[in-house]
């Protein structure tokens, strides 16, 4: 269980207050969905759906490169 989970409604990392994910979640993200990389640009993407909800003053392309730009 990782410490590195969102806090809604800012999507704020709860282990170190970075913006979720952070790059410790990121790592955890890559390490737990390795052999399923399309399954974690899925669950990203839910990730994205549900922030754009919150973070509506926020411009999509931001919220894009924060949630799914850095599974390349």
């Amino acid at each position: 269980m990782t410490t590195h989970g969102p806090v809604l409604p800012m999507w704020s990392c709860g282990g170190c207050g970075a913006p979720w994910p952070c790059p410790n979640r990121r790592r955890e993200l890559r390490a737990e969905f390795a052999d399923a990389p399309v399954s974690l640009a899925l669950y990203m993407g839910a990730q994205l759906v549900r922030a754009t909800e919150d973070l509506a003053w926020a411009s999509a392309g931001t919220l894009h490169r924060r949630f799914l730009g850095w599974l390349r």
